[in-house]
Order: C-alpha cells, then structure tokens, then sequence
C-alpha cells in the first residue's frame, strides 16, 4: 500500500482544515491544532518547525497588543475619544455618518477591531437614539470601518503576517506607517460607497414617517420585541400563603416550576403603612413578604401551576409597566466573538448568580425571542434582555471580553468612567508608536514594553486581568496555523502554486497577477479567518512576484488587504457578526451593501497599490 506523499498530506491537511473551518462545528483553534499535529505526526513538519508558530514575533506582538488594547479600553480611554468626537455631529445625520466612519477608523487603527467596535457600538447607537435617527445606518458602515483602518503596521494581524514574510526574505521591513496610504485610501473609498448604500439599511417606515424616535424603549416595547407577552407575570402574595417568609434559595422556585423571579415590589407593612411599597432585583436571599408582588418570567402553564398551589393570585398586567426606576431597569447586551459564555446555557453558566442580573428574553439574527431560554446556548452576538439595577447593569461593562451592553437610559449610555489612569494609558499607547516609528528597539520588543507597563501603572488592576483580556482561541490558531505555511514551502507547494499562477497568467502581466492573488485572498477570507488566509498567501504571492522579477511589495501589501477588507458576510469578520442583531440585519444586507464595496474596493486597490508600490 502506498501512503500519501509529504505534498499530498499537506493539501489533504489544508483541505479539510478548510471544510471544518467553514462548517463552524469544531472550535477554529481546535482544528488548527488538529492539523498541526497531523502535519507533526506524519512526519512533514520536525517538532522545531511544528512549534514554530508559538514564537513568532507576530505571534508575540498580538498577545502584547491585547493587553495593550485591555489598557485603553479598562481606563475608558477610546470611550472617552469616541463619544466626545462624536458630540460634534449632534443631530445632523450625514455629519455623524461621517464622524462614525472616521473616529471608528482612527482607533481601528491601533487597537483591535472587535475591540474598537465593542466600544463604538453604545455610543453610536446612544447618539442615533439622542437625534432621532435609525442606528442601523451606522452599525454596520461602522464595523467596516474597523477593518478599513489600516494606518499603521499594528492595524491588523494580516499587517503583521506579511512584515513577517517580508523580514523572512531578507527584503526591507517595511516602517510603522508604511500602510498610512492604503489606509487613506481605504476609508476615502468606504466612506464614499457607504455614504449611498448605507440608507438601503433604513427600513422603509423609518424614512417614511420623519418621526423622532423615544430616547429609550419602553418596556411594553422590549415585551413586544422579545416575545414576553405571554412570559412575563405578575402575582400577588396573600399573607396564607407558604411562601410568606421564606427566601427565593430555600424554595427553589426555579427547579420546582422552572420559572424565574425578576423583581419583587414589597407593599407598606406595619400597622400605619406610611411608607411607600419598595423594589427590589430578585435575587438568592430575597425573603418573600405578605402582599408582594412577583415579576414571574416562565410558561403560561408553569405559573398557573406555581399560582394555584401557593395560595397566590395574578395582579394587573400593567403592574409592569413601572418600567425603568431610579434604582432598577432593562437593558440589552450583545455577547461579543470569542465571549467565554458562548457554547453555554444561561443554566450552567450561572449567569444570574455571576451577573446579578435576570435574563428575560433572547434575539438571534433578529429573529423573535427564542423560548425556554435557560436551555438555550448563547451565540456570538445574541441580544439578551436583562432586568436589574442599575449598579449591577453598569458593572457588566467590566465584563467587556463578554458582553456590550445598550439600551440603557442615555444619560448613563454616554456617561465615561474615564479612569484616572486614562492619561498614563495614553502616554504608554504614544511613546509605544513613537519607539516603533523611530526604530529604536525592535517592534516586538516595544510592543511587549507598553504591555508589561499597563499592569506596572495600574491600567490594568493585575496580570490576571491581563491575561484575560488575551484572546487566547486567536492566539493559538494563529500560531497553529503558521507552520502550515512552512510545510506549504518545504514540500514545494508554495512554487508550484506560484508557477500555475505565472504560467497561466504570466503573460498577461504583473497586473492580472495582482488581482488574481487579490481577489484570491479576498474569496478564501470569506471561509477562514483573515489572519489564517494571510498566513497561506503572503508566501504564495512573495514566491511568485520574485519569480517574475517584480517587486513582492504590492502583492503583500494585497494580501493583507484583501484578508482584512471582506464585507459580504455577516461571519467574515467578528465585527460584522457583532452588529448583525444591533442592526437589525439579515444576511441579505450584507451581501446588497457589503459585496458592492468589496468589489469596489478591491479594483481600487488593484489600480492604486502599484502607484503606492510600484512594480
């Protein structure tokens, strides 16, 4: 029996690593793992260069930069440029179409795009609700614009992908702001496309009626929008009742009638009653008094149930309608990519025990809530509906790896807990360019030094916080996925690839090769991460601009992006899949308004990277 050659492994590896990838069944990092390992077993890659990946200097850089990033976010820094550059465009909605893309793409630029656009996300949609504008005319221009900000050599994992190919030939790194250009160039031509496409966002009755919208939901609202009508209960305590005196732990109320308790009104006691009835969030040692009033989220069936046998009765239905209070309210949160609540149900990840908030609904693809939600597990960007005080609404914005949290009253939406250490992260974030810029150490090295001073000044509380605000599941694909280029160039299929491409379109120039591997990247971006898809093309497209005898440059530089830049899916990018329940999109928006500008953008960048890079 013949085994498969070192080449017919390495294809066979990629090939289902690719099919396993776009299924979305198995973890990204566990399936760059898999394959690393496979290549390493057979026998193609040495253990040396196996582990190659996991010391990478582009490797090393992304892990400085999430802490780097964590800095910036923790102190309220990039909230705090954000939202005061975005008071500038007040109600004038193409002004703040214009602010969105701009502040977006600035800060695009030197921290993470998720993270960029976790940050942008409340506030955009704060200042849309403030002017009485549709926000989702800017939610999705506005995690475009995260990707378009290429300015600087830290912008993007693919930026550092292909400075990695470039110093691995031998050839002249290339500078911090070497992308400066491309990165004008990107956000002239997005904010020009997106100016007109993005009002096909606007449903058509938000266009039609030239109403202002109400600052914030009302609650019948959200009950409305999430499918609660027939979830959400209110029962009145009578003083026989066995609950009388007990806790919410000691009667299991949940295991029992599967049902949830959001808040309890408690009414005057006492023989005068002067005092006025109280409210409070439900939570494990909440005692059960004479004459309270339950907000009971659960089936219909289960609550006549828990009403018939504990001596209960329902109250009102408007009993709700108190809504919002100085102390407690509704607000939405959207779990963020590569959220560690992901996968989980709100059962086993205890989320209201953790949180110390009630969860009362779920949207999925804006789609209506989705019922008998303690056992449903939570996906990357899901809205949530939770109910709690305010205090414990606000804290899940130190859970920002997890959640981004909206729909809050504006004055708290736009409130910035600016940390008293935001100038210190600012001076860590500028000297840090300023070394990398000037080449005074090497940039991993200023890259690790900004990081390691965020824990040292206290931007950060510890190195456990450091730690977790790492994205660990992109780190490991990242450095997994590495050596599948370095088998591609030892078992020669990086040439062979190269050569098919210079024999079958060779002749007709380096600019039809140019948009072969642009519009290559830019398809398999799609399907695989964009770091991944960088990873497998910097070398093909080095190895055939050498061979032609033409300058590597502009086709790294397309590489990088084409890998960066894909639009027309809501799963391309976490960004895109992060504003898809915000904005209320389908799928279909985002082939009619992002497939455009992918196309566009990609013949612009054909025309004018050789004018920024020539041949």
């Amino acid at each position: 029996m013949t085994f498969p050659g070192p080449s017919a492994i390495t294809l066979i590896v990629l090939a289902l690593s690719c099919i396993l990838f776009m299924s979305g069944k198995v973890r990204s990092d566990l399936v760059a793992l898999g394959s690393l390992l496979v290549l390493l077993l057979s026998d193609v890659l040495t253990p040396e260069e196996a582990l190659s990946g996991f010391s990478s200097s582009v490797v090393i850089m992304m892990i400085g930069l999430f802490v780097v990033g964590a800095g910036i976010f923790r102190t309220g820094l990039a909230k705090m440029i954000g939202g005061r550059i975005l008071k500038i465009g007040g109600r004038n909605e193409n002004m703040l179409f214009l602010l969105v893309m701009l502040v977006t793409s600035f800060i695009g630029a030197f921290v993470s795009n998720t993270g960029t656009v976790a940050v942008m996300m409340p506030i955009v949609m704060s200042m849309a609700s403030s002017s009485g504008i549709s926000a989702g005319r800017y939610l999705m221009p506005m995690a475009f614009a995260s990707s378009m900000g290429l300015f600087t050599l830290i912008s993007t994992p693919p930026n550092l992908v292909i400075q990695d190919t470039i110093t691995g030939a031998g050839l002249e790194p290339l500078g911090f702001f070497s992308f400066a250009p491309v990165g004008a160039v990107a956000v002239i031509v997005g904010i020009a496309v997106l100016f007109f496409l993005s009002r096909l966002l606007v449903d058509k009755e938000s266009k039609s009626s030239g109403k202002k919208r109400r600052r914030t939901k009302s609650v019948s609202e959200l009950v409305d929008e999430y499918n609660l009508a027939h979830q959400i209960f209110n029962v009145r305590v009578n003083p026989a009742s066995p609950l009388v005196g007990h806790s919410l732990k000691e009667l299991q109320i949940g295991s029992v009638y599967d049902l949830s308790v959001g808040r309890i009104i408690h009414q005057p006691q006492g023989r005068f009653r002067r005092r006025n009835a109280t409210e409070e969030v439900a939570g494990p040692e909440s005692v059960i008094l004479a004459g309270d009033i339950l907000n009971v989220h659960g089936p219909e069936e289960n609550v006549a149930r828990f009403v018939r046998e504990n001596g209960l009765e329902f109250a009102r239905a408007d009993a709700l309608a108190a809504g919002d209070t100085a102390e407690t309210g509704y607000a939405v949160v959207f779990i963020v990519p590569n959220s560690h609540l992901i996968n989980h149900t709100l059962a086993d990840s205890r989320f209201r025990e953790y949180y110390n908030v009630n969860v009362l609904g779920i949207k999925r693809s804006g789609d209506s809530a989705l019922e008998d939600i303690r056992d449903v597990r939570m996906h990357s960007g899901d809205a949530l509906l939770i109910q709690g005080t305010w205090e414990n609404i606000t804290a899940l914005g130190d859970y920002s790896d997890d959640f981004v949290i909206v729909g809050q009253p504006d004055k708290r939406m736009a409130k910035v807990t600016l940390d008293s250490k935001a100038p210190v992260a600012a001076a860590i974030l500028l000297a840090m360019v300023v070394v990398m810029v000037l080449e005074i150490i090497p940039a991993v090295a200023a890259v690790m030094l900004a990081a390691v001073l965020m824990v040292v000044t206290g931007c950060l509380r510890n190195m456990e916080e450091a730690y977790s605000s790492i994205n660990w599941s992109s780190i490991v694909l990242i450095a997994a996925m590495i050596p599948m280029s370095v088998a591609f160039d030892k078992t020669g299929i990086t040439s062979d690839i190269s050569g098919f491409l210079l024999n079958g379109f060779g002749d007709v120039g380096p600019h039809a090769l140019l948009a072969i591997v642009y519009f290559a990247t830019s398809i398999v971006t799609m399907f695989l991460s964009n770091t991944a898809t960088a990873v497998l093309f910097a070398p093909i497209a080095m190895d055939a601009a050498l061979t032609m005898g033409v300058s590597p440059y502009p086709y790294l530089f397309a590489v990088a992006v084409a890998a960066s830049m894909c639009f027309a899916s809501p799963f391309s990018t976490p960004p895109n899949a992060l504003v898809m329940s915000a904005g209320g999109y389908k799928f279909g928006d985002y082939v009619k308004v992002g497939l455009p500008l992918q196309l566009i953008m990609g013949a612009v960048m054909i025309f004018v990277l050789p004018l920024l890079f020539p041949f």
